[in-house]
């Protein structure tokens, strides 16, 4: 068996709200989906890569070239059918950890659907539901975050992330804890504080967070070390963490007590799974960030969200979270105050809609 064809298409959708974190505000994402077709069957995978180099390096023109120019020709040239070949072969080229993993995911996605079973079982999942959280971003006031906080508790999540950066920050904890104090809550810097930030990032210590996620840049794994000495709160590593290497580094130097994992963030779900059971031996819980997947991408994050030690609640939100008009039929929902059941059907185990994919296509190429 070979692979046929392989097709990039490069897509927008609009937020039904914007979304702003420490590096601005969005209306709308640019990513790219692709997909790989063995025998009439075809798996979907999402490249998580955003429009400015802001979270990590990676653009989606940048992976968009790499794709077309190094990934998609070394499927063919090494005759690639599967996601661990690809593994062992993508290694060869040096980041581009984005591109990597959108191509690696369709992989899975297509071994799944081979096999008739749900992606979940081929990754050796234990749980048929997830615990989903809200990530909930910077607001035009205090008031206006603490009822979009509201809304989402209404709605049935049962863990709010709100998004800090200097400025917003100890006081939005408070308004949130005053109206609501007893629900999960955590938050997330996105890299958007330095050493020098200190003494205000030991005030959230005052909130009972889960956690506070990525203070300090990426590669700063000393500073955040120094920081979590001095915090009862756990810190965890979101952007900082790109390998089984550098997760590795992280939990041995006390960098953090958590971990995220972004299967997108680390180059696909063979490094995912070696994050993952590395930090299960050592004691050390992850948990499934997202990247405002569309419903393709979010559902590749359901299954892996299954896995034994992705221990606390998720940023895996129902599809209306940020769509409109997700890609996939049905969309995701909640089953269940703060859960959602996993797709059952092979794969992925959902249905991407062509017309929609269409209207949202700002370029399209195909691969033989």
């Amino acid at each position: 068996m070979t692979i046929e064809r392989v097709e990039m298409a490069l897509l927008k959708l609009p937020y039904v709200h914007f979304f702003e974190t420490s590096f601005g505000r969005e209306y709308d994402r640019t990513f790219i989906i692709v997909r790989v077709y063995e025998d009439g069957v075809c798996g979907f995978g999402e490249v998580v890569a955003e429009e400015a180099p802001l979270y990590s390096g990676e653009t989606t023109e940048g992976a968009w070239h790499v794709l077309r120019a190094f990934l998609i020709p070394m499927v063919f040239k090494e005759k690639i059918t599967g996601p661990e070949d690809f593994y062992k072969n993508v290694g060869r080229f040096r980041g581009n950890l984005m591109a990597k993993a959108g191509l690696e995911l369709a992989f899975w996605d297509l071994k799944a659907k081979k096999a008739g079973m749900p992606l979940k079982r081929l990754y050796g999942g234990v749980r048929d539901e997830i615990e989903a959280g809200v990530s909930c971003g910077i607001e035009d006031s205090l008031p206006d975050l603490v009822a979009r906080v509201g809304v989402y508790l209404e709605e049935g999540y049962r863990r709010v992330k709100i998004k800090i950066k200097p400025g917003w920050d100890v006081a939005a904890c408070a308004a949130v804890r005053e109206k609501y104090p007893d629900i999960l809550l955590q938050v997330d810097a996105n890299g958007a504080y330095s050493l020098a930030d200190m003494e205000t990032l030991k005030k959230l210590d005052a909130f009972n967070l889960l956690l506070v996620e990525q203070p300090f840049p990426p590669y700063d794994l000393w500073d955040h070390a120094k920081l979590q000495k001095e915090m009862r709160t756990p810190l965890c590593l979101d952007e900082s963490i790109l390998s089984l290497d550098t997760a590795r580094a992280a939990v041995e130097m006390g960098s953090c007590r958590i971990i995220n994992i972004k299967v997108g963030r680390v180059g696909g779900a063979v490094e995912m799974r070696k994050i993952h059971d590395y930090c299960e031996e050592h004691g050390v819980p992850v948990w499934c960030g997202g990247m405002l997947e569309s419903g393709i991408g979010r559902a590749h994050n359901l299954h892996i969200a299954t896995l034994p030690n992705f221990k606390l609640p998720h940023d895996l939100s129902a599809s209306r979270r940020y769509y409109k008009e997700d890609l996939i039929d049905p969309f995701i929902e909640l089953s269940g105050p703060g859960t959602i059941r996993v797709p059952e059907g092979p794969g992925i185990g959902v249905h991407p809609v062509e017309e929609r994919i269409r209207r949202a296509t700002l370029k399209r190429e195909v691969f033989k």
